[in-house]
């Protein structure tokens, strides 16, 4: 290290930045979930800022457009259980096309939501593009819930508490498809703090790993995050960050689809996206359940952009990953 490095506190353990060409989807649904609103998540971030926020970082943005659900009134309600099925599917669908076309042409996939069930259709493109290749991948699922319920098990049928269960193989047929996208052993889920009985049992079923707040709370989110990475990135191609913004508190995250207390803090969400953007493997990344009618001054918007922006590579010292004290 240089002079000049030990000067302007460089971290030799932090990978070199690398410019990359963003594929920015904003997918518009909030058909999987109990309350409207969150189906402008994607408006409120591109208000606040996000295209020219991943522009000023030194990444290029290449727009895939926008993926549309039927609203709640003209779409067709299914069966009670999983109440919209097959309108949710559609645009599983259609965001799962978007993503793999970003993939092929070597873009990073950055999905806007929009309510979780989005991540049916972005996960699995990520997955299928790199078993071609034969790799798999990593998941690190940031969200006060664990999003593991079933059909038989869901207490209120909203298809968002379901996508981490449908993505590892369980849950109805329309949303699986042909075989799980990921593994239990590479899969994490952090921030927990609302989980219903029927996804305890399959979670220790399968072994996910569950970071709840009580741990992060006595351990410390960055030991947590680390241990996350290293199942994330354990013989994998790298991984997908899934990023409920209910994962933050309330206080710092007004504006979500399904707020609980005691959530992660405004620079505990940070450093999860910093330690995400310097392990190197991050390769594609969402943002959902933000509901700018619940948000206060759009302030919601503008923490999920800067959660982006950490996690594309924006650090407090230009070119570094540390703080000078």
């Amino acid at each position: 290290m240089s002079a000049e490095d030990r000067d302007h506190g460089a971290n030799p353990a932090r990978p070199p930045f690398r410019r990359r060409d963003v594929g920015l989807l904003s997918v518009s649904i909030d058909l999987g979930a109990g309350r409207r609103g969150v189906d402008m998540g994607p408006s409120a971030l591109r208000i606040a800022g996000i295209t020219d926020e991943i522009a000023r970082i030194g990444h290029g943005v290449e727009e895939l457009g926008a993926v549309t659900a039927g609203g709640l009134e003209i779409s067709r309600g299914g069966d009670e259980a999983l109440p919209f099925l097959r309108e949710i599917a559609r645009c599983a669908e259609e965001t799962s096309a978007a993503v793999a076309g970003a993939l092929v042409r070597g873009r990073t996939p950055l999905v806007l939501g929009g309510d979780h069930s989005l991540s049916i259709g972005s996960v699995s493109a990520v997955a299928r593009h790199h078993r071609a290749r034969g790799e798999r991948i990593g998941v690190i699922w940031v969200d006060a819930h664990t999003d593991m319920n079933r059909p038989h098990t869901t207490p209120t049928g909203n298809i968002h508490g379901m996508p981490l269960a449908v993505l590892l193989g369980f849950g109805d047929p329309q949303l699986v498809g042909e075989r799980a996208s990921v593994r239990p052993e590479n899969v994490t889920v952090l921030g927990a703090r609302q989980i219903d009985p029927g996804e305890q049992r399959l979670i220790r079923r399968l072994g996910v790993r569950v970071f709840t707040m009580s741990e992060i709370d006595e351990r410390g989110v960055g030991v947590c995050m680390d241990e996350a990475l290293r199942r994330a990135t354990a013989d994998t191609a790298g991984f997908h960050l899934s990023l409920d913004l209910d994962a933050l508190d309330p206080r710092v995250a007004p504006g979500v689809g399904t707020p609980v207390r005691g959530g992660l803090t405004y620079r505990e969400g940070h450093l999860v996206c910093e330690k995400a953007s310097r392990s190197g493997k991050l390769l594609s990344l969402e943002l959902v359940e933000l509901n700018p009618v619940l948000d206060d001054r759009n302030q919601t918007a503008l923490l999920g952009v800067g959660l982006v922006a950490s996690a594309l590579g924006a650090t407090i010292l230009q070119g570094d990953g540390v703080a000078e004290g």
